[in-house]
């Protein structure tokens, strides 16, 4: 029994020493692989600050002045602008004067009799307020009278936009500065007109 005893004491102390081996080498690879994982991290923070930092680039916010437009008037003191409406071209030269229309060599009530083409030429004057302040003098061709009419009230609008530059805002909200892209619709073949077309007969 004692020597039974004896073994089995041996036997322990064996074991507990294996253990504590193992131990030792266990904690002496975790050792060495922390210190590896810590050396690693310091090179790591060294290359990131060796790394120069790209200075960020002072961005040169270039403020846009808005610079004023200058009239543009030739020699006499006219502003030319070319206004087209349908088949009608219309040349309009303005300048300072008591409100006088003079359209192909002749006065423009003469030239548009109807009330309400004269109106139409003069809305550019009514919308900025320079009624009676321009003379116009305009060579209209092409198109019929109220082509003709549409033309000279695009002309004026553009030539007074020309001569006082400030005058612009209210011309385009009015929409005189546009030119208008409508224009007669091509014939077809087969039909009598564009849409229109011929009668039909079933005998």
């Amino acid at each position: 029994m004692v020597a039974k005893k004896e073994t089995e004491k041996k036997t322990t102390k064996k074991t507990t020493a294996k253990k504590e081996t193992t131990k030792t080498v266990v904690e002496k690879k975790v050792s060495k692989v922390a210190k590896k994982s810590l050396e690693d991290l310091k090179t790591v923070v060294n290359e990131e600050k060796t790394i120069e930092t790209p200075k960020e680039e002072t961005k040169e916010v270039k403020v846009e002045v808005a610079t004023k437009r200058e009239p543009k008037k030739d020699k006499f003191g006219r502003s030319q602008a070319t206004g087209k409406k349908k088949n009608a071209i219309a040349r309009v030269f303005i300048k300072l004067g008591k409100g006088k229309i003079v359209v192909n060599d002749r006065d423009m009530k003469d030239y548009f009799p109807r009330p309400v083409l004269q109106m139409i030429i003069n809305q550019p004057f009514v919308v900025t307020n320079r009624v009676g302040e321009f003379d116009v003098v305009c060579t209209a061709i092409g198109g019929g009278l109220s082509g003709q009419a549409y033309a000279l009230r695009h002309g004026i609008s553009r030539a007074l936009d020309l001569f006082e530059p400030e005058l612009h805002t209210a011309l385009k909200k009015a929409g005189f500065l546009t030119r208008d892209s409508r224009v007669v619709e091509r014939k077809k073949p087969g039909l009598s007109k564009a849409r229109k077309r011929f009668q039909f007969s079933k005998r």
